[in-house]
């Protein structure tokens, strides 16, 4: 084994002893507690149902190249116009997932005298933009802490562009940010907001558009980052904002500008994500409804170690690696797929269960659920 080797295998060997050596697995019909599909669009078919129906003939298999090359058409420009309508934007940029949007929306954007305030439990795609941008000024606020979060603005108010960041519905919580609360301090300090509403986007919101249009607030953020591959069943992201804001980033984005764009099918498949929102057939109430006897059956067993939440996402807190691999099995034993979220994916004494409700979900399922976990 080369010295390379040697090191990646010892590093490897401390995970293991850590109890948080992580490894693919394969789904294998357990009752889906796991994966982010909250609308069922990509588990029942359905999405697949109005791909074929909307386009009879496949798409093409690759894009040939980046947008700015040979990747760019016709069907991408007119999806980004949908996209944009949908959400309230003037302007709407297609990436090839949440991550490279994050990651290239914040790199680019932020830079030597901008300074970024971000939420402390923000997603690992924020985290490596800011890491990635110039910006040498960069601060965490306490998670949802406004105090906190106006103690900061108030210390770099003046210094040069403001930009803060949050996502709407945190991914490892599941709960929601105050974003009136966030938007009114922003607009207080003239600061930018950046929201990522990734476990919003068609969840929350007229036709699915996201928290930020549920609660009006459009023309307070600066920019969105909605994402396709949750409720929405598919692939993909996009940036929403303004005209300039697309127009920069098409210059300026790495993550845009040196990757070989969506293929076609990836961008129809997006296309008829919103031609469901958009129909008589999307409600997402049977979710909500879900989410509510969830909640309820926590309260009615007496449960403890549940993070709030009336999201899709519903955290478990079991406060070691072992305690989550030993409920995580149990759970799978019970013909439920619940996954342990380990540190250092989370902070050192939170970690926890990760559940994630569907509306392909049973109340009989949640009873089993809550039957293990009240056994504790």
């Amino acid at each position: 084994m080369n010295p390379l080797e040697q090191l990646l295998a010892a590093k490897l060997k401390e995970r293991e002893a850590a109890g948080n050596l992580r490894s693919l697995s394969i789904a294998d019909g357990k009752a889906d507690f796991f994966s982010n599909d909250y609308l069922g669009l990509a588990t029942t078919g359905l999405l697949n149902n109005i791909i074929k129906d909307t386009y009879p003939e496949a798409g093409g298999t690759g894009s040939t190249g980046s947008r700015l090359l040979s990747g760019n058409n016709a069907e991408v420009e007119a999806l980004e116009l949908t996209i944009a309508r949908h959400h309230g934007a003037e302007a709407a940029l297609v990436y090839n997932s949440g991550y490279d949007a994050n990651m290239g929306l914040i790199a680019s954007i932020g830079h030597r005298h901008t300074t970024i305030i971000y939420d402390e439990l923000c997603h690992a795609s924020i985290i490596d933009g800011v890491r990635l941008s110039q910006t040498q000024n960069t601060f965490k606020f306490q998670h949802n802490n406004i105090a906190d979060l106006s103690n900061k603005l108030q210390s770099h108010s003046g210094k040069g562009p403001l930009i803060v960041i949050t996502e709407s519905v945190f991914s490892m919580d599941g709960d929601m940010a105050p974003l009136e609360l966030i938007a009114a301090l922003c607009t207080a300090y003239n600061a930018q907001l950046i929201v990522d509403e990734a476990h919003t986007t068609g969840v929350y919101g007229h036709q699915g558009a996201g928290l930020v249009s549920a609660l009006g607030l459009q023309d307070q953020v600066f920019a969105r980052v909605h994402t396709y591959g949750k409720a929405l069943g598919c692939h993909g992201a996009a940036v929403v904002g303004s005209a300039t804001l697309r127009q920069y980033l098409i210059n300026y984005s790495r993550s845009f500008i040196y990757t070989t764009a969506l293929p076609v099918h990836s961008i129809r498949a997006i296309a008829c994500a919103y031609q469901y929102l958009t129909s008589t057939a999307y409600s997402a109430q049977p979710l909500h409804d879900l989410i509510a006897y969830f909640r309820h059956s926590i309260t009615e067993r007496g449960i403890t170690g549940f993070v709030e939440s009336t999201s899709p996402v519903q955290a478990y807190i079991t406060g070691s690696n072992d305690t989550a691999n030993h409920l995580s099995a149990q759970l799978q034993s019970a013909g439920l797929q619940v996954k342990a979220i380990r540190s250092p994916t989370v902070p050192k004494g939170a970690e926890r269960l990760r559940m994630c409700l569907h509306t392909f979900n049973t109340h009989e399922q949640i009873d089993m659920l809550m039957g293990v976990l009240g056994g504790q």
